[in-house]
């Protein structure tokens, strides 16, 4: 087994180009089945994560999420047509490379994150949770969003955070840079919001797939939630 890379590229683009964001976000599923290398994909949508809702979502940011089991397929890659689109409409873009530390649960059915080998880690970690909402849930789950948001927010350690998602509804996730792990198990273990919304998932049964995933930063650069993340130190 070799370690994996996970790439979050993240692209913001004026208001005249959201209209060509939007063509790109369907032409190019089509392109990223043929890409050599590539183990598993997520076109995404970006928003706050304030609420889950419509009015989170950002039609000027958008992100793809990449798995490699080689880095110099991913150097291939962002050479491609598709890449380069992306990169010609771009206002500001943010580059981060993850190497994964724990995952739990599925996206679409797969298991996209296998850690190569448990390690302690205290350096800058992300942390992306995903979840799958079951219609007849969402205005309950929209509910308790706001309270863990905010929490989110003013959790010490937090770095920069961008809320994710497959569609507009049903499909959301938040993606987040902390600076090390103790940080994030502050927030998810600690933090009451958080549990109580932990708690309410378990009585509820809210998401029919569920995933969280932890991951050691390897490097990144550009800007992302206003963080220039060329600054982070990424010693541990």
């Amino acid at each position: 087994m070799t370690k994996q890379l996970v790439v979050l590229d993240s692209w913001t683009v004026a208001p005249k180009n959201v209209v060509r964001a939007f063509m790109y976000m369907g032409l190019h599923r089509r392109s990223l089945r043929k890409v050599d290398g590539l183990d598993f994909w997520k076109l995404l949508g970006t928003g706050s994560g304030r609420t889950f809702t419509m009015r989170d979502a950002n039609p000027k940011q958008w992100a793809v999420l990449t798995v490699w089991t080689n880095r110099a397929e991913y150097e291939t890659f962002t050479q491609t047509k598709m890449f380069n689109s992306w990169q010609s409409i771009a206002k500001t873009f943010a580059h981060v490379e993850l190497e994964p530390l724990s995952v739990k649960g599925t996206w679409a059915g797969q298991t996209p994150f296998v850690p190569f080998e448990v390690t302690r880690w205290s350096g800058p970690t992300a942390a992306l949770t995903r979840a799958r909402i079951k219609a007849r849930w969402w205005v309950s789950f929209w509910r308790s969003v706001p309270p863990v948001s905010i929490d989110l927010h003013n959790t010490p350690g937090l770095l920069a955070t961008l809320g994710i998602g497959e569609a507009p509804v049903g499909l959301q996730g938040t993606f987040s840079i902390w600076q090390n792990t103790d940080a994030i198990t502050q927030f998810a273990s600690r933090q009451a919001p958080h549990q109580a919304v932990v708690a309410r998932t378990h009585q509820t049964g809210w998401y029919s797939e569920e995933l969280f995933a932890r991951f050691k930063v390897l490097a990144m650069h550009g800007t992302l939630d206003g963080l220039d993340l060329s600054q982070v130190n990424l010693s541990g």
